[in-house]
């Protein structure tokens, strides 16, 4: 496990924690392997009834570690090779109840992550983002598929091309949440409903959400979107995206051009 990642098994409910709150939970690699076995544990434990992905300090994620991604996507001649597919593998497999709570920014696979959940619950003033396009990249976690269908192909594609964030009360309205809180009500709401479906029948939970979800079609667009996203971390529009955001300035795709 890795140090910035969390687990804690009670009363049938696996919480997987981000704990890396100084750099606003921004996700490693090592911290994708962590949450790979983390996930494939809960699959397969039959003492795990639910899981509860939460977070540590003010964020629930700032997305990639661009640094971490930018060196170990440059050694990798897949991108399917990285720990982030392991975890989006599990993510598709998955077929016990998820519940997420959310507070502060979730950026990128932040908020990706969260189109896996089968219940989320969100602080009204979190802050929920998808700027791929703003770093020259493509949508993963099957977002290209997941989002539409969550909130409409309009707005979908209007959170990846613009970038924009959305708040907690809004996510609610598009139905990205089933509850939006006060933010020091997210956790104990969330470990509510986590208990919650614990508590009901296990394997037919387990039913329902296969039946909710097709894991192979996920698994087929997350290979697709992996395609498109290696190709464009190649590529020069994201080599001036990656300068622009270590340099903390507006990226200029006229050079990249």
């Amino acid at each position: 496990m890795s140090e910035h990642i969390r687990t804690d098994l009670a009363d049938g409910v696996l919480s997987i924690v981000l704990a890396r709150p100084d750099k606003k939970n921004a996700i490693t690699q090592a911290m994708y392997a962590a949450l790979s076995e983390a996930t494939e544990r809960a699959r397969t434990d039959a003492a795990i009834r639910a899981v509860l992905l939460k977070a540590e300090g003010d964020s629930f994620s700032a997305g990639n570690d661009i640094g971490d991604f930018i060196a170990i996507g440059s050694q990798t001649e897949q991108p399917f090779d990285m720990a982030v597919f392991r975890f989006l593998k599990a993510l598709a497999d998955l077929d016990k109840p998820l519940v997420a709570a959310v507070r502060g920014r979730a950026v990128g696979i932040g908020l990706t992550m969260l189109l896996h959940c089968d219940m989320v619950v969100v602080a009204e003033d979190a802050l929920l983002s998808a700027p791929f396009v703003n770093l020259a990249l493509a949508p993963e976690a099957a977002s290209s598929l997941l989002l539409p269908a969550a909130v409409g192909h309009q707005r979908a594609f209007e959170l990846f091309a613009l970038g924009e964030a959305i708040d907690g009360r809004t996510a609610l309205a598009w139905g990205l949440a089933n509850r939006a809180v006060l933010a020091d009500r997210v956790d104990e709401t969330a470990a509510a409903l986590a208990a919650a479906l614990a508590a009901r029948a296990p394997n037919s939970i387990r039913k329902t959400k296969r039946l909710m979800r097709d894991a192979e079609a996920l698994w087929g667009r997350m290979q697709r979107e992996g395609e498109a996203f290696g190709s464009q971390m190649k590529s020069p529009e994201a080599m001036e995206a990656f300068m622009a955001f270590t340099q903390k300035r507006a990226p200029d795709f006229a050079k990249a051009g």
